[in-house]
């Protein structure tokens, strides 16, 4: 009798530091591209401007994960970093950047080893209780805010804890067959002023006194971080709102029936 072929499973490659922050830098130049091309604003309360402070987010973990040169190899990698990634730098130099960092990446940086990782499983909120939910995104979005809440990076935790609100939102109204009152004329979701109004005037849930007393606050702090280039979070700032950040995310998610 002949034998049966086992496939293979394909082994998913993991993605080094340099890559992320390649793949990042690229992802960036393009939404600002698409912002302009639309003429909107990469510091208002829109799809790109979150976009964009996402990505920052993610590339500041992704700047921290990669090996230590010298300080001024390190210091030169930030400037460019913070040049591709920032609201106000000119399209010119942001490619200028960008071609820079690709050959960086390529020389000096190639074979740094990784840093240790930060702690990703708490500080934020508890990774453990979004792995319940069985959704990566929800997994994934909490591991950036934890991982840039312990590594002392507080705007880039802020703009992620924003983005895990916003996605429990969206997941509460999608559970009970109502997302259509969260989006607009071009089914595209609101941004968080709307959905947090929204949420709050809903009328087929009934959220616990702190959450409905906080959820205005913890939509400041998102603001803040993502569209205020003079502010810069600090750990206390997002401390006082822990507690019931935690309690929004797990009531959102409990009327989502996703614990």
């Amino acid at each position: 009798m002949a034998k049966k072929k086992t496939k293979k499973k394909a082994t998913k490659k993991v993605e080094s530091p340099q890559q992320r922050l390649l793949r990042l830098a690229d992802e960036a130049i393009n939404c600002t591209r698409v912002a302009k091309r639309h003429s909107k604003s990469l510091t208002g309360a829109n799809h790109y401007a979150d976009k964009l402070s996402t990505l920052g987010a993610e590339a500041t973990l992704a700047f921290q994960a990669l090996g230590s040169l010298s300080l001024g190899d390190t210091s030169a990698l930030a400037e460019l970093i913070e040049t591709i990634f920032s609201t106000g730098s000119k399209p010119a130099d942001r490619a200028s950047a960008l071609r820079d960092l690709r050959f960086e990446m390529a020389t000096k940086w190639k074979d740094t080893p990784a840093e240790a990782s930060f702690n990703v499983d708490g500080g934020v909120f508890p990774l453990e209780t979004l792995k319940q939910t069985g959704r990566g995104y929800l997994i994934s979005v909490g591991r950036q805010a934890n991982g840039s809440y312990d590594a002392g990076y507080y705007d880039g935790a802020s703009v992620m804890m924003r983005r895990l609100l916003e996605t429990s939102i969206i997941e509460a109204f999608e559970a009970k067959g109502i997302d259509k009152k969260v989006k607009d004329e071009e089914e595209q979701f609101f941004q968080m002023t709307q959905l947090i109004e929204k949420a709050l005037a809903e009328s087929s849930w009934n959220l616990p006194r702190n959450v409905k007393k906080g959820l205005r606050e913890l939509r400041d702090l998102g603001h803040r971080s993502a569209h205020n280039r003079y502010y810069l979070a600090k750990k206390a700032d997002l401390d006082k709102h822990l507690g019931v950040y935690r309690e929004s995310i797990e009531a959102f998610l409990h009327i989502a029936d996703l614990l």
